[in-house]
């Protein structure tokens, strides 16, 4: 599969290497990402193309690379 991604998208999953995180976690390690309402936006693209999971735990949303 050859998926076209932004610079921002890949920071994103770049910060979720092998790594469940929440999105206040990936805002601090996605460097390319400026806020939390654009995170929104790229984890939303990245569930619809298939390149990452998010699922709840104890009441807390995470994320991972499918």
């Amino acid at each position: 599969m050859n998926l076209q991604l932004t610079s921002k998208q890949k920071s994103v999953i770049v910060a979720l290497s092998n790594q469940h995180l929440t999105s206040s976690e990936i805002l601090s390690k996605a460097q390319k990402v400026p806020h939390i309402l654009k995170l929104y936006s790229i984890l939303d693209e990245l569930r619809r193309k298939g390149v990452i999971q998010s699922y709840m735990k104890d009441g807390v949303k995470y994320h991972c690379v499918a």
